[in-house]
């Protein structure tokens, strides 16, 4: 390897370039207004406790006959569904003549340190799912879990299957003992009970920390070094900061919960190999007869590929559908290419099984 050779007169244009940068920076930084997530109108439907449970308004009434029920993860805010006018599943899907409501589940705090995944998904889903088909008439709803929600939507699909018609399910983890997965190497040798004693809830700001680790250089160095380019764009600075402003709005985790995600899905794999039970309900990936549309990203960081595909062998349905969307774990959402696939695939499937 050679000595590194550097053109004096190109290095101090680029030194220029950066100066012109920062200094159109400050001056658009000073004009820009608070920036907000959620971008489409949407009615809260119904209320219990910390959840509400939100139906959204397109700009055209819906065409589809059963509506889809949105499960997020309990981990940062459901928004990045809908983080912005032109990056937006839920404004998409409602462009596609679907009606689309979203359990927002809320702030958890001290109060909700004994909240369980009993509670979860035999009380919140299922009270949320039969409202929406209450309101439409429906014995069975369309179910869209994303992530942990997707996990959730699982073993509600599973223990409830009258109440679902057609499950989907985005970036979701079955199988959480496949060797690149890291956060599940992170968790095996944790102590969950000592854990959840000691804090209680389990703070946002942790489990920001623990994710943004996962890549390192990417998630603190390089993505704000990379800033600079963009500065001196309003558009694309707030584009940033919004995305930036949900990465950091992250609720607190409920510790009971928690405790049982960790240990029942993380260490004991339980949703793969059997034994789980949610409450005093058993859950039998089996069960799952309705058609299942999966979903998951290439690249996905979190959720591994390999940690979703094996759902198709888990589940008791003839009907399976997989997509594999090129891109990672929030591209999935945001991206130009998510913009023009997800949303008309999601819609095309379910047309075919209204």
């Amino acid at each position: 390897m050679g000595p590194v050779k550097i053109d004096p007169k190109a290095a101090l244009d680029e030194v220029a370039r950066y100066s012109q940068k920062l200094t159109a920076g400050a001056d658009v930084l000073r004009k820009l207004d608070d920036v907000h997530y959620g971008a489409t109108e949407k009615e809260a439907v119904y209320r219990e406790d910390k959840v509400v449970l939100y139906h959204f308004k397109g700009d055209k009434k819906p065409t589809a006959k059963t509506p889809i029920m949105i499960v997020y993860a309990l981990v940062n805010r459901p928004f990045m569904t809908d983080l912005q006018a032109d990056r937006s599943l839920v404004r998409n899907l409602l462009a596609q003549g679907e009606d689309v409501y979203l359990i927002d589940w809320g702030y958890p705090d001290a109060a909700d340190r004994y909240i369980s995944l009993d509670d979860y998904i035999n009380g919140y889903i299922r009270r949320c799912a039969d409202v929406v088909a209450k309101r439409h008439g429906l014995k069975a709803i369309n179910i869209l879990g994303v992530c942990q929600g997707g996990a959730f939507s699982l073993c509600f699909a599973s223990i409830y299957p009258e109440k679902v018609k057609n499950l989907i399910t985005m970036v979701t983890p079955v199988d959480f003992h496949t060797p690149d997965n890291m956060l599940s190497h992170w968790t095996q040798g944790m102590d969950i009970d000592l854990f959840v004693d000691t804090l209680g809830n389990v703070p946002g700001d942790l489990m920001n920390w623990c994710y943004l680790t996962l890549k390192p250089f990417r998630l603190n160095h390089q993505k704000y070094v990379g800033l600079v380019d963009i500065l001196d764009d309003k558009a694309e600075l707030e584009n940033f900061l919004r995305m930036e402003k949900w990465i950091f709005d992250s609720p607190n985790q409920a510790g009971q919960a928690f405790r049982e995600f960790i240990r029942d899905f993380y260490q004991g794999n339980k949703l793969m190999h059997g034994g789980l039970s949610i409450g005093d309900k058993p859950v039998d990936l089996k069960q799952i007869t309705m058609p299942v549309l999966n979903i998951y990203a290439e690249q996905d960081h979190l959720v591994p590929p390999s940690a979703s595909i094996p759902l198709k062998d888990k589940v008791g349905t003839k009907d399976y559908t997989v997509l594999a969307f090129k891109g990672g774990h929030i591209g999935i959402y945001v991206s130009g290419r998510a913009q023009r696939e997800v949303a008309p695939t999601i819609h095309g499937w379910l047309s075919k099984r209204a």
